[in-house]
């Protein structure tokens, strides 16, 4: 759970931790480590009947439980409009809780249970959280004694149309006098640039921005928070971060299905809002911005990110690709249009996107970053995929023979991992060049370590005070001045997206957009012929696969001279 634990060397066993990491027991030795351990905790859950409550904020909450990273003397109220009572909370949530923690006894499950009451209120009523507030008051005083402080913590699960009604509510009931008061808001952060601004100023109006965490649950992620490290913490990599040894970086958000019943919600946003916007954006920053002065100094990582923004130049829209899925092929999955929740038959909103961000800075001026988001594709992927650039004077050394474009290759999700893929002599008689993989996979290297939620991280970083896992007011406009004007004239211009079959890579265009600004077509080819890394065991090749690598790509399909013609085109 603490970020400074990434650090320890990918290559060699990781150090005795202090405590267990198996997920079967608890961690009892938080006291004196954490400023609040000793405090009274409050926690209200506002929304808690809604499905991120039970899916997430608990799930999260109970792990902090079970990894003793809650104060002793914590109580958890749920507060939503919906009448219910605490024993219904409790079933509720309860196959979510053992999902989370299969491992827990069910002693720990009931004492976390007791934890959590109930709490019927309307959002935007000081009265209603007024009551709620009193009665937490009864049990602070009753649990904090002479010394404790009394620290209260709000987590908006509920739309943002609300989110000014609750603060206001907080502001006028719920404010801790003698301990920190923090309020985690979800996304969406706002609809554009515009409703944004309103949002922040309608907060504003109450709190100032160390009250407020904004959560990206991207932010609280294994390998975006080992980033950093991975970065830094490397001498390496240092000297090739830069345009003078990166061709181009490919960022790319891939999920099997379609809206499945969300056609409704989502045909407000998009895929460029729902995904783009904020995660991968946030994906980017952390990996091309500047060195910060420190990785637990989270007003330096913020500010580092959003200079990066701000170098980011306008998206011109002859470098995206919109798309929109239809049904499959054997029809037994149905195209967007046929969603049952879309109101809108002839929505022309995109569910996949491929556009090309470029960074006027010294570090990264002439690198274009692919950004390539899509619904009901082929695989479930998150991954960034650097591209380096040619050997040089690689066709006179090896003539025969083409040399495939090394890639470093971070796996956000699934199957956490990082690898480069490098360029060896295949096996045998013949000095035959063939690419192959230096691979970290975590589940391989780390396979009993127990790998928290990214929503239990972040609540803990809320504990703990640190905002650098988090979006800043400023970070969050500047994200929205890059993708409104390219929403604005996707919408003006009515530009009506590609289709694409479901369950297939996405529209051919987006490849064609791809090679035409700088990722190497024949290592394309290659990747392609290979198919999914995940196919494969261990991500090695198949036997059938190194013979059609050696005898079939190298010689007849992409042939030295027929790469560099394709790539200079």
């Amino acid at each position: 759970l603490r970020p400074r634990f990434a650090c320890q060397a990918l290559c060699v066993p990781p150090p005795q931790l202090p405590w267990p990491m198996n997920g079967d027991q608890k961690q009892p030795e938080t006291h004196g480590v954490e400023s609040y351990i000793d405090d009274v905790l409050t926690v209200v859950v506002i929304g808690a009947s809604g499905d991120l409550a039970k899916k997430k904020t608990y799930p999260a909450l109970y792990t902090l439980f079970e990894k003793g990273f809650l104060p002793e003397n914590t109580k958890i109220y749920g507060y939503a409009r919906s009448k219910k009572t605490d024993k219904e909370l409790h079933e509720r949530i309860t196959p979510f809780l053992k999902k989370e923690q299969p491992n827990a006894e069910e002693q720990d499950l009931k004492d976390f249970l007791d934890m959590c009451v109930y709490r019927r209120g309307q959002y935007g009523s000081a009265e209603d959280l007024g009551k709620v507030m009193e009665e937490a008051s009864k049990f602070e005083n009753a649990a904090k004694g002479n010394s404790k402080k009394v620290n209260r913590l709000f987590y908006f699960a509920i739309p943002p149309s609300v989110y000014a009604d609750v603060a206001s509510a907080i502001h006028a009931s719920g404010i801790s006098k003698e301990g920190f008061t923090r309020m985690i808001i979800e996304k969406p952060f706002g609809h554009d640039l515009d409703s944004a601004k309103e949002l922040s100023r309608k907060l504003e109006k109450h709190f100032t921005e160390e009250y407020i965490f904004r959560i990206d649950h991207y932010l609280g992620k294994e390998m975006v928070q080992n980033m950093l490290v991975l970065r830094f913490g490397n001498v390496f990599f240092e000297p090739l971060w830069n345009n003078k040894y990166i061709d181009c970086v490919y960022i790319s958000f891939k999920e099997p299905f379609g809206t499945e019943g969300r056609g409704g919600y989502f045909d407000s946003n998009g895929i460029i809002r729902d995904v783009m916007q904020n995660h991968l954006l946030q994906a980017l920053a952390l990996f091309a911005m500047e060195p910060p002065v420190s990785i637990d100094d989270g007003g330096s990582v913020r500010n580092e990110k959003t200079k990066l923004l701000k170098s980011i130049q306008p998206i011109k829209l002859s470098e995206v690709v919109v798309g929109q899925y239809v049904g499959s092929k054997d029809g037994k999955k149905p195209g967007y249009k046929d969603d049952e929740t879309l109101k809108n038959k002839n929505s022309i909103t995109p569910t996949f996107c491929s556009a090309v961000l470029r960074i006027c800075n010294q570090r990264w001026d002439g690198v274009p970053f692919i950004m390539r988001a899509g619904k009901a594709l082929n695989q479930r992927k998150v991954e960034i995929r650097v591209q380096f650039k040619k050997v040089p004077g690689a066709p006179r050394m090896f003539p025969d023979d083409y040399l495939p474009r090394n890639e470093l290759v971070i796996r956000l999700q699934p199957n956490e991992s990082v690898y480069m893929r490098t360029n060896v002599k295949a096996p045998g008689l013949m000095t035959q060049p063939v690419q192959n993989e230096l691979d970290l996979t975590y589940k391989t290297r780390y396979g009993n370590v127990d790998n928290p939620s990214a929503y239990s991280r972040l609540i803990l970083e809320v504990l703990r005070g640190n905002q650098g896992a988090f979006v800043r007011k400023d970070e969050l406009h500047r994200a929205w001045e890059i993708f409104t004007p390219l929403l604005q004239e996707l919408e003006q211009k009515k530009v009506k997206p590609v289709t694409y079959e479901y369950g297939g890579r996405g529209p051919k265009e987006a490849d064609e957009l791809a090679t035409r600004v700088g990722y190497d077509p024949a290592t394309l080819k290659l990747r392609l012929k290979a198919g999914p890394r995940d196919n494969r065991q261990g991500g090695q090749y198949t036997e059938q696969e190194f013979a059609a690598y050696v005898d079939k790509l190298q010689k007849e399909e992409v042939t030295p001279a027929e790469a560099d013609a394709e790539h200079k085109k």
